[in-house]
């Protein structure tokens, strides 16, 4: 289901107008990069996320390009949003591609970095020991790489850990 709501109110950017890029799975992994919003105020930016209420309601005066879920195990929706991400990637030509994930940031980050811009993952709060399979799967083309928990920071060479998205430590 590819919408791009903002088109619908004239405010889409311009081909190769985009300066971050920003790709999630709804729910927590959205709400995690949405309380981010100030790391890009005053960039021009998009949204790739699923179709639910809760992405509908936090971005409803935002730029957004609905991907395909669900993307647990769906080849035939891996598929789909490989399609979205070349599309999107080459339309909007992102400098910056910032993901919290899940699965639906995969094809986003690989794409957008064959097409030049910077990945940056932030991997989930929820994974404290261990990383996540969409984390493992983005890390070969990630510029940065922070996670959330220190505990976590030596199970992934290469990541930065300055705290988390909820301001505790």
């Amino acid at each position: 289901m590819f919408l791009r709501s903002a088109e619908r109110n004239g405010t889409s950017p311009a081909r190769g107008d985009v300066d971050v890029l920003l790709v999630c799975s709804a729910g927590g992994h959205l709400l995690q990069l949405w309380l981010l919003a100030g790391a890009w105020a005053g960039m021009s930016h998009a949204w790739v996320t699923l179709d639910q209420e809760d992405a509908r309601t936090l971005l409803a005066d935002e730029t957004v390009y609905y991907a395909y879920g669900p993307t647990t195990r769906s080849v035939t929706n891996l598929l789909k949003n490989l399609r979205l991400a070349c599309s999107v990637g080459w339309r909007l030509r992102p400098k910056v591609v910032v993901t919290t994930g899940a699965a639906v940031a995969v094809p986003f980050a690989w794409v957008c970095r064959l097409l030049g811009a910077k990945v940056v993952y932030i991997e989930s709060l929820t994974r404290i020991t261990a990383p996540s399979l969409s984390c493992r799967m983005i890390k070969p083309v990630a510029n940065r790489l922070y996670v959330q928990w220190p505990e976590l920071s030596a199970s992934v060479p290469g990541s930065l850990y300055v705290g988390n998205v909820s301001g505790r430590r």
